[in-house]
């Protein structure tokens, strides 16, 4: 049997991760190893204008959460086998904080649907999401043109146009205006 089928009786770890080549993204969940695609540039300027009113409004209001677009690494659980990558991440206990990203689940993560990412974002990401402690997660889906929110706390899901407001559940008086986002 040969290195690369041996591998693949093997389950993925965070060494492989650590040694993918320069410019390589992959994500790892359970022991299988995700390669992410380079995103287009309607998913980065939804990432850009995101994060900005999200970081905005934090700052504005003197919050202490701190907002990490990705690339920014997310190790979901003490075992280190879940390392995420999610697009935009906000974290409010800065005890997770570390050089090496976050350890433990962010208060708040949004995910913008890609065409290689949609199976993840919807289904596999949600689960592991909702069961380590993330308070909220938004699937923004431009394709779709619609956001999905999960608010974990209060067993919610709501589904959003995006000529909706749609308000942050971690926060009692912000909200972001899809209307407002252009995507051309």
């Amino acid at each position: 049997m040969n290195a690369a089928a041996a591998k693949q009786l093997d389950s993925y770890t965070m060494e492989d991760i650590y040694n993918l080549p320069d410019g390589q993204r992959a994500e790892l969940i359970d022991g299988e190893l995700y390669m992410m695609a380079t995103p287009n540039r309607v998913h980065q300027k939804f990432v850009m204008t995101l994060s900005n009113r999200i970081f905005n409004y934090i700052h504005g209001k003197n919050g202490n959460c701190e907002v990490y677009p990705a690339p920014f690494a997310v190790f979901l659980n003490a075992d280190n086998d879940i390392y995420l990558e999610p697009d935009i991440s906000v974290i409010c206990d800065q005890n997770k904080l570390t050089d090496d990203g976050c350890k433990g689940a962010p208060d708040w993560i949004l995910e913008i649907v890609s065409p290689s990412s949609r199976a993840m974002d919807y289904n596999k990401k949600l689960l592991k999401y909702g069961t380590a402690g993330v308070r909220e997660y938004w699937i923004v889906d431009p394709v779709k043109q619609r956001t999905m929110v999960y608010n974990f706390e209060h067993d919610t899901v709501e589904e959003y146009s995006f000529s909706d407001k749609v308000k942050a559940g971690i926060y009692e008086d912000f909200e972001i205006d899809f209307a407002e986002i252009s995507i051309e």
